[in-house]
């Protein structure tokens, strides 16, 4: 390989030789319980998501106007006995038919203790919805089916409300369901960071993230400008 330019290729040389250090330096497991860079940046963007998804309290004030408003859905869940128990416990009336539940109930009540389950598993707290339904077993497993279980009952009653043109009884239900149990079942055993506390942390990271992705690039520019190989303007041609 013809280098034409020494000083430009070994500026490019560098450049990719301290990428490479800092490369390898990035996937040692030096940055805290065994984690490498790419690991410790993950486990901190999802302590932060975490800390900027609790909206159970402003659901919960959403739901108030629908306590002792009454509704019938028909719901469907891959765990119908543990949905009936588990809608019992939360003051429901429930009667199968094949593969599926008729649901009957105080709504306002019914969605109140989704929120409380929901709240206990955002605060990684699977124990108490297990000891709250009387299960057995490895409670965070337990606790995570409970919570997909709430999970499939919702998600069934939001269609069937719409289908009845209760809109705002399936709006309600189709808060608790994505600000209330997905953040829950998502970030479980995540432990919440708000962004205020880890900011100075954050913004370095995406200052080096930044700077990191132009040093690769320039240089690549300044190798390839080594060995001749470069970008121009290409010339207008005139026509005669």
């Amino acid at each position: 390989m013809l280098v034409r330019h020494k000083k430009t290729f070994s500026m490019g040389a560098l450049f990719g030789v301290t990428f490479l250090v800092i490369l390898s330096v990035i996937f040692s497991p030096i940055f805290g319980e065994g984690k490498n860079g790419l690991e410790f940046s993950d486990d901190l963007f999802n302590k932060l998501s975490k800390g900027s998804s609790f909206f159970i309290p402003d659901v919960r004030k959403n739901t108030l106007p629908f306590e002792g408003q009454s509704f019938t859905a028909s719901v469907k869940t891959a765990n119908p006995d543990l949905a009936v128990k588990m809608l019992m416990t939360a003051g429901a009336q429930v009667g199968r038919d094949d593969t599926r539940l008729k649901v009957t109930g105080d709504l306002g009540k019914l969605l109140a203790a989704v929120l409380i389950d929901s709240e206990s598993m955002y605060h990684n707290k699977g124990s108490e919805l297990t000891a709250r339904y009387g299960f057995t077993g490895e409670a965070d497993s337990s606790a995570k089916k409970a919570l997909k279980t709430w999970w499939e009952i919702l998600n069934t009653m939001i269609f069937d409300l719409q289908v009845q043109k209760k809109i705002e009884q399936a709006t309600a239900t189709d808060q608790v369901l994505k600000k209330g149990i997905e953040p829950a079942y998502n970030f479980y055993g995540v432990a919440a960071e708000s962004v205020s506390s880890k900011a100075l942390l954050m913004i370095s990271l995406l200052v080096f993230y930044v700077i990191y992705t132009m040093w690769w690039g320039y240089a690549i520019f300044y190798m390839f400008d080594g060995i001749g190989l470069s970008m121009k303007k290409a010339k207008v041609k005139k026509e005669v």
